[in-house]
């Protein structure tokens, strides 16, 4: 292979056409542009490095050979026998033989330009590694006294759950075959195995394919599997599964794509191969592609190809010779460059556009539900189903429910009746279960609807929810809580060898970043849990976003007293939380909820409150050498009601023994010692328990108003303890290997109670299976006024773990196995949302170049090449990522969103959507009639908003303004500071104080807010 061989083969590795059959993303994306990209690479581009070279007739080799015969063959003209010895014919050899041949220059340039591109680029990613000399390497330093830095410091990690679901490519007779998932899932909170399993792909047994017309649909599995089972062993059994049953149209699958060690491969061993490949490595986005590798070119050719003590100023065409090597590599390479630079960057846009909003759906307790909605809620059997699945409603007694539900519980017959919903008001209406026109006039009955609505899930990847939540919430959030991936390894982010710490720190930084400009810059506070592993590089990125002198603690939380029998060494017993604060100050104390002072309800004779709790701590499990001085009798008269604590066993009328035993076999102690006990015998009161059948001691332990207990930086209440957690979770009836280790709910409470009032916003963007939500509901059932969340999570169980046990959290306090043990929850409404994910993004991407633009680029040679290197993609994609035809009838507008592992057109919602571009705190939606749709509220700045969306296939510019009249909408009163308004139209308008329009187009708006900050 020549070293040309070896320029065009790197270069179309990096440009990705060594994938052309590739069907999916930006490999689809880039394939439609193929021939465009070879034409440029080898016909266009390369050539031009002979041309540099020739530039310099110094370095003309030819040149001189023509030269040379030329006076060769004059001398032998004019009868010279021995042109060789001529002088001017031997410097004119020398030239030749300084000058070179024409050719080896050429190669050492194209070697030289393979191996720079071919030294960042690892996988599809370029990893930002400058090569100071060989084995050595250099950082970007500014004089910081500390400096943290990584190898994907500069990139976005871009990896999803989407990366599971569409693998697709194409054969040499036009077939497509796709890989599909069934029941696919990604892994969940912090731990990717349970016991010795870990997860493998394997063919789906039960259905190993089908051909649905031109397709041919292999299908797997990706779930647990024994770890002595390899990944490469069950590539074989789908291999030998699915060769058999390949249609006849398909049998180019078994084609020959040998590699040096398996010289028998096939084409379908060689896309298993790359597509489990694929799910194992993670996925970088470069912040600034062009600016880098330009920079390393710099560096490159100052420090590996042109070497200042070899320069031959002496001899004219030596010197030359090397500059125009250099001239050569400078100019081709950054053509190349901003050629990678445009994909690059092209893929960043894509990356960081603002999602659209595909799903958009509330859950309201009846309580908050217009009376008038309820004939329409009993008619609806998917949703009394759902509150038969997730509530036992038909558990609840005939009695309750007036007849409705009979005693044997054989099935759910008999309808509801409004009195059934009356008596339950803590029921939960889910809108994706009824129709549009249900949903808008449920949400159009609430005034002030951001205001009443009082929390916020979103389905999706968590830095798409960030971005697009960001000008809505923006300095609005008071506390930050995440409990991110420990990167165990087990995790579910399998990251590329030999950057499992950098590619860790990329995810957290990004998303951290932009979650630190939505905390309230006086106030807002940063708590995330975090163990070992990532613990001081964590510390230090943190300390990079938030600065040093934010850090308020790291709390030791002992949450397995015994350790965790995972370690190597010692067991781990506790995780890490970090606090930081935008203030550095976090007032903590532990001051009693109105849950805790419910339990001082006992007053003493001077009406003073008081909780008892007993004097006894049983077992024999402490080894401490007071231990006997713990262990004394109390001597109880129940008429005169003296108690008197002795050690020696005494004989007194009218007073009975009280032992700390629990019984005669097993020795207990007293929580004092005697001496205490004492000097504390006001405190103490003796009861009996009939459960037990036995006396004891209690303390009366004193409400004392205003007292704060200051906790230490060591947790090892047993609320905190994660066994707490899981039993929680398991009496909601989920699986404990569902969620192995959710955080305890009391741990919640305890963070968010000293750290949030009512009425403040706590946002968690890895939320798991919903723990800190549900922490903030137990937490609001005994405040006055509600804590907000906010709450991010991409994995598939959000449908079936994270928002059911939000919804049964909501209608019951106390739960066991599966069912609610009374029927008492909290009035409440949320929101919930799906987003557009980056891969539908991807997907739905189509280049379009219009016939004028194709004889533009015909005419003109030096404008096609900037028009290649500059701003193809951006120009001819314009119309995918925002086209025009949306905005004419608003409500039936479509992309192709994946779902349930497949490709499905989905209505977005523009409303929500541009609610969120804007920074809308909505306050009415009104109910839409006639092809209207009407919002009102605030932006952050405090202007009035009104927007108006119409279907304007039905409604003109005319129709729009005497809807505006009848409404009683003035565009030229004060009423509202914006308007904005779908379509073309004359609505008047007039400019504001700060020269803006008052009335704007939607469209305008629209593009600009998606793609603002790019």
């Amino acid at each position: 292979m020549t070293n040309y061989d070896k320029l065009i083969k790197t270069l179309k590795e990096v440009f990705m056409l060594d994938k052309a059959e590739l069907d999916f993303g930006i490999y689809r994306i880039m394939n439609q542009k193929r021939k465009d990209i070879e034409q440029f690479l080898e016909v266009d581009l390369v050539p031009q490095v002979k041309e540099i070279l020739k530039s310099s007739q110094a370095l003309d080799a030819e040149g001189i050979k023509r030269q040379l015969d030329a006076e060769i063959e004059t001398a032998r003209k004019y009868g010279n026998a021995n042109p060789e010895e001529l002088p001017q014919v031997q410097e004119l050899k020398a030239q030749y033989q300084r000058a070179g041949d024409l050719t080896s220059i050429e190669n050492e340039v194209f070697s030289l330009l393979a191996n720079f591109f071919k030294r960042y680029f690892d996988n599809g990613d370029f990893i930002s590694m400058r090569r100071y000399k060989k084995d050595v390497y250099a950082i970007p330093y500014e004089g910081e006294e500390v400096k943290l830095h990584w190898a994907n410091a500069d990139q976005y990690y871009i990896k999803t759950s989407e990366y599971f679901k569409v693998y697709r490519f194409k054969l040499d007779n036009g077939k497509t075959v796709a890989f599909e998932l069934i029941e696919a899932s990604t892994e969940q909170n912090n731990n990717k195995t349970q016991g010795d399993k870990e997860r493998r792909f394997a063919i789906y047994t039960e259905k190993v394919c089908e051909t649905v017309g031109d397709e041919v649909k292999i299908y797997f599995t990706y779930e647990p599997t024994d770890k002595k089972i390899k990944q490469s062993d069950l590539l074989e059994q789908a291999f030998d599964a699915v060769k058999t049953q390949i249609p006849q149209d398909f049998t180019d699958l078994l084609s020959k794509r040998p590699t040096e060690k398996d010289k028998q491969r096939t084409l379908l061993q060689k896309h298993l191969l790359d597509y489990t490949a694929r799910n194992t490595f993670d996925y970088f986005i470069h912040k600034d592609l062009g600016g880098f590798l330009t920079r390393e070119l710099d560096f490159y050719i100052k420090n590996e190809v042109l070497f200042i003590d070899d320069l031959n100023t002496r001899d004219e065409q030596e010197f030359l010779k090397q500059l125009s090597k250099i001239k050569a590599i400078k100019k081709i390479g950054e053509k190349i460059i901003t050629f990678l630079a445009q994909l690059e960057n092209f893929q960043k846009k894509l990356w960081l556009k603002k999602k659209m909003v595909v799903e958009c759906n509330y859950c309201i307790t009846l309580d908050r539900v217009p009376k008038d909605l309820y004939p329409e809620i009993l008619n609806n059997q998917a949703q009394i189903q759902e509150w038969i699945q997730l509530f036992a409603i038909d558990e609840i007694k005939a009695q309750s429910a007036g007849g409705l539900f009979p005693d044997n519980k054989v099935g759910f017959s008999n309808p509801l009746t409004l009195d059934f919903l009356h008596q339950n008001q803590f029921l939960l209406v889910d809108t994706a279960l009824f129709s549009e026109t249900f949903k808008w006039k449920l949400i159009g009955s609430v005034e002030k609807f951001d205001e009443q609505c009082d929390g916020l899930l979103i389905n999706s990847e968590n830095f798409q929810a960030l971005n697009l939540l960001s000008n809505r919430f923006e300095n609005k959030v008071k506390c930050v809580y995440t409990d991110p991936p420990y990167n165990t390894g087990n995790d579910g982010f399998a990251y590329k060898d030999g950057f499992l710490h950098s590619s860790w720190l990329s995810l957290i930084c990004d998303r951290t970043t932009i979650a630190k400009k939505l905390m309230n810059d006086a106030s807002g506070c940063f708590i995330s849990n975090i163990d070992k592993r990532e613990l001081y590089n964590y510390k230090s990125l943190l300390d990079s976003i938030f600065s040093p002198e934010n850090f308020v603690n790291s709390i030791v939380n002992v949450n397995n007293p015994k350790g965790r029998s995972d370690q190597k060494h010692l067991p781990t017993a506790h995780d890490n939380i970090v606090f930081y604060a935008n203030d550095g100050f976090i007032s903590f104390g532990w001051n009693p909820t109105n849950k805790v002072i419910k339990r001082y309800n006992k007053l003493d004779e001077n009406g003073e409150k008081y909780r008892e709790i007993d004097l006894r701590k049983t077992g024999d499990g402490d080894r401490r050498i007071d231990r006997e001085n713990m262990f004394y009798y109390f001597y109880y008269n129940e008429i005169t009601q003296d108690l008197i604590p002795s050690k020696e066993e005494i004989n007194l009328d009218g007073y009975f023994k009280i032992s700390p035993m629990k019984d005669e076999n097993i020795e207990g102690r007293w929580r004092w010692e005697i001496d205490t006990s004492k000097t504390n015998l006001k405190r103490l009161i003796a009861r009996y328990m009939p459960v037990k059948g036995q006396w004891s001691v209690f303390e009366m332990d004193y409400y004392v108003e205003g007292e704060r207990v200051s906790p230490t930086s060591v947790w090892d209440e047993k609320p905190f303890n994660s066994e707490r957690g899981t039993e929680s979770f398991m009496a909601l009836g989920f699986d404990k290997e569902d969620f192995p280790r959710p955080k305890p709910i009391g741990l919640m409470t305890a963070l968010f109670e000293h750290t949030t009032t009512g009425g403040d916003y706590i946002l968690d963007y890895f939320l798991g299976s919903g723990t800190t939500i549900c922490g903030i509901i137990e937490l609001n059932t005994y405040s006055e006024k509600c804590r907000k969340y906010i709450g991010f999570e991409m994995g598939e169980y959000f449908d079936k773990i994270t928002k059911p046990r939000i919804l049964k959290t909501i209608y019951s306090q106390d739960w066991e196995n599966g069912k609610p043990v009374s029927r008492e929850g909290i009035s409440h409404c949320f929101k919930y949302m799906r987003l557009e994910s980056y891969e539908d993004t991807l997907n739905n991407l189509a280049l379009k170049q219009t016939e004028t633009q194709q004889q533009a680029l015909a005419m003109n040679p030096i404008f096609k090449e900037g028009y290649m290197l500059n701003y193809m993609l951006d120009v001819e994609a314009t119309e995918s990522l925002l086209n025009l035809e949306w905005f004419v009838d608003p409500f039936n507008c479509y992309l192709n969103i994946t779902k349930n592992n497949e490709l499905q057109p989905t209505k977005v919602d523009l409303v929500e959507t541009f609610n969120y571009l804007i920074g809308l705190v909505v306050e009415n939606y009104a109910v839409p009639k006639e092809g209207y749709v009407v919002v009102t509220g605030k932006n952050l700045a405090g202007e009035s908003i009104l927007i108006v969306w119409r279907d304007c296939t039905q409604h003109n510019s005319t129709a729009l303004n005497q809807f505006l009249e009848k409404s009683k909408y003035n565009p030229l009163d004060t009423e509202y500071d914006r308007i904005y308004v779908n379509g073309d139209n004359n609505v008047e308008n007039l400019k504001t104080g700060d020269e803006r329009w008052k009335v704007v187009l939607i469209e305008e708006e629209f593009g600009k807010r998606m793609f603002e900050n790019i």
